[in-house]
């Protein structure tokens, strides 16, 4: 069975349209179509719906896709090593990143970069969930995450540092009380993450084991947009701190921690517990373990 024949099937998976499926693989249409044909006639079994495009995979084409990822992503590492025998470490590294840990990237992308100058990284802002998910499918090679609330599963990790977060509020708007409590959280007209996202997810269960909840007025998906909604001055936010030391020495911004700062959550790199471990996923860890950090992000 070629190998390409199966990633023309999760290339038409993925975009859920042949056209599209056929540029992603540079190839025609007709090309990929005849592939997944061949491997359709291999196999003895359907394996895509066609009622004149594409309308989703059979029930074999179901069963068969976390193999045909496996064996494409296990295809791919064995070129890897093979390349790396005896050279440098080449190709694309698929980085997956929580919003939260992306000023962090920088750091570990040059780190990379100096160590492999042969690598290219693609990097993606992503829910953990959807790192998580990406990771058992194939599609990271590595990811960085929270470690400790919702851990991924099957995944090996390495620590980079504690996460801890700050109220952000405009100067001369909204006032702050101080000392702050949690209990005054609840009170104050907040713009945050939606629940969707860890880091809200885990302010939420704080929140709760202190008997309290944030009803906040508005949501979003990024940090950036929380913090356009804050300098309006209606509003404030809760952002961790990794955020809160790019906002140093902004004159509209006002940070206050929040209490209880000694409750730290781990965020780290992550890449799937498989054995053996591919080239990338191995530099990763490697450098991971070897990273040095700006002041400011540690894990005590």
């Amino acid at each position: 069975m070629q190998t390409r024949l199966v990633e023309y099937f999760l290339a038409l998976e993925r975009e859920g349209h042949f056209a599209r499926a056929a540029a992603s693989c540079n190839v025609s249409q007709p090309s990929l179509s005849a592939g997944i044909a061949s491997l359709e006639e291999q196999l003895g079994k359907r394996l895509i719906r066609r009622d004149r495009k594409f309308a989703g995979l059979t029930a074999e084409g179901e069963a068969i896709l976390p193999w045909a990822r496996q064996l494409v992503a296990t295809a791919e590492a064995m070129e890897q090593a093979a390349e790396t025998a005896r050279g440098p470490l080449r190709g694309e590294l698929r980085l997956g990143s929580i919003p939260a840990a992306m000023p962090v990237i920088g750091s570990l992308a040059e780190a990379m970069l100096s160590r492999h100058p042969g690598l290219n990284i693609s990097v993606r802002a992503l829910t953990s969930r959807q790192i998580e998910r990406d990771l058992a499918a194939f599609e990271l090679d590595a990811g960085i995450t929270y470690l400790d609330f919702e851990p991924p599963a099957h995944a090996l990790s390495v620590a980079l540092y504690a996460e801890r977060t700050m109220l952000v509020s405009a100067a001369g708007g909204i006032p702050i009380p101080d000392p702050l409590d949690w209990a005054d959280l609840a009170q104050l007209p907040l713009c945050l993450l939606h629940q969707g996202m860890q880091n809200r997810r885990i302010l939420d269960s704080r929140l709760a084991e202190r008997g309290l909840a944030l009803r906040p007025r508005v949501t979003a998906d990024s940090y950036i947009a929380l913090l356009g909604l804050v300098q309006h001055g209606r509003l404030c936010s809760i952002i961790p701190d990794s955020h809160a030391a790019l906002l140093e020495g902004l004159a509209w911004a006002r940070m206050v921690p929040l209490p209880d700062m000694d409750e730290g959550s781990r965020v780290g790199v992550v890449v799937p517990d498989s054995a053996p471990l591919g080239p990338l996923a191995q530099a990763v860890l490697n450098v991971a373990r070897e990273l040095r950090l700006p002041p400011g992000f540690d894990l005590t």
